[in-house]
Order: C-alpha cells, then structure tokens, then sequence
C-alpha cells in the first residue's frame, strides 16, 4: 500500500496503466466526465460508495484498492454550522476574494455545481474543498 498518493495520484496512475482517457474512464465506469475530472483534480477526496464502485470497475479493481487513498475524517473540527454556511453563501456570491479553511487556515477550491430539482428549476450548490486537510462542502 502506497499512502503517501493521494486519490488523485492512484486515479490517474490506474487510468495510465490501462492506456484510457479520462473519457474512455468515464464510459466504462458509468460516470460523468466531470466525476473523473474532479476526482483527478483532487476536487473529491472522498467518494460515495457507488462513485466508488463505478470508479473501480472502470480501473479493473476492487473498490477497496481505491477506498484506501481516500482521505479520512479524523480532525477535530472548530467550527460551527454558522460559519459553514458563511463561507457557502461566500461561494454563491462570488466576491472574489480567497476563502480559507476554517479547520487549517489554508487556501480552499470552490466551485458552483449547477442543478436541476424535479421540476427543472436551477439548483446551485456550492461546493469547496481544502488543499491542505480533509475539509470539504459537499
């Protein structure tokens, strides 16, 4: 076991090693391109179990090879809801200015899924993830 990589070295390794695109991982595993993207971009540090599972029959192995590049949630976290939906409603306004994470201190990667609800209304969800430790806005 290499735990030194980082999910999204393993990805992209596993990927080269079968000589695929990120496309070609998209078709076979029945995920979005943007999945693969994000996943290679170190956007996603944690995956669902159906990610997972997809992610692992596009690559040819065992969930649990990739599940172990995953980056665990072990820190103690100080801060609350209210700050959580501080650095949301930052995202969604777009000012502009470095959001930093309130666990470490470093720089976070935003970013603005867009969605449909039931009845085709535009969703945004924001979304953010720390550089540094395993902080995430899902």
């Amino acid at each position: 076991m290499e735990h030194f990589k980082s999910l999204a070295q393993f990805v992209s390794e596993q990927r080269e090693k079968l000589g695929i695109t990120q496309q070609a991982l998209a078709k076979k595993s029945g995920l979005d391109l943007n999945t693969i993207l994000d996943i290679e971009a170190a956007k996603d540090l944690f995956l669902s179990s159906t990610v997972r599972q997809k992610l692992a029959k596009g690559l040819k192995l065992n969930p649990s090879d990739i599940v172990q590049y995953e980056r665990t949630m072990n820190i103690g976290y100080n801060y609350d809801e209210e700050t959580e939906n501080k650095i949301r409603q930052a995202i969604l306004n777009n000012t502009g200015e470095e959001l930093l994470c309130p666990v470490c201190s470093a720089p976070l990667q935003t970013r603005i899924v867009k969605m449909y609800d039931l009845e085709d209304n535009l969703v945004l969800h924001p979304k953010a993830n720390c550089t540094k430790c395993p902080f995430q806005i899902k």
